[in-house]
């Protein structure tokens, strides 16, 4: 069940990020039309960093599930088996802290900017950077679907030193 449930989430995210990348290329590519044209868009800055940001936290969390994200596996590997276990439980409470909080202040950075505006656009700035608690919180999901199968590897791993050891 909790396979298929990361499979959905998994296929999910990765249509958003495809969505997201090509939106990115269709803008550019008008960018630079428009700008060659000699008519540059007036949006087209704004814009792009907007879907940048998004692309960033869609696909850290895309990232995040597949754990293939900022870590340090070799460190883990090397430790003894007792403290492996430790170690990855200690890296994912630092982390889904830190996104909890990411979400949190997210939120209220949202209602923050509650009324205002893009720029170049009519676009409330509280829908391009909700990208921060909705981001966070996919993190934390992907974190949560991806952990499972990395404490059955962690004591897999430790089983298997164990019977190496015995003669």
């Amino acid at each position: 069940m909790l396979a298929q449930v990361r499979g959905a989430f998994e296929r999910l995210l990765e249509w958003i990020v495809i969505a997201l990348l090509l939106l990115l290329a269709l803008e550019v590519v008008l960018g630079v039309v428009y700008r060659y044209l000699g008519s540059p868009l007036a949006w087209y800055d704004e814009i792009a960093s907007v879907l940048l940001a998004w692309v960033t936290y869609y696909g850290a969390a895309l990232a995040a599930l597949k754990r293939t994200h900022i870590g340090f596996p070799g460190f883990v590997a090397a430790l003894p088996a007792r403290w492996r276990l430790a170690a990855v439980l200690l890296a994912e409470a630092c982390v889904l802290a830190f996104f909890g909080l990411l979400a949190w202040y997210g939120v209220r950075v949202l209602q923050m900017l509650a009324g205002d505006t893009l720029t170049t656009v009519d676009v409330p700035v509280s829908v391009t950077q909700s990208v921060i608690p909705v981001g966070a919180v996919l993190f934390i999901v992907a974190e949560l679907l991806s952990l499972p199968p990395t404490l059955r590897a962690i004591r897999h791993r430790a089983a298997s030193a164990a019977a190496d050891l015995d003669p």
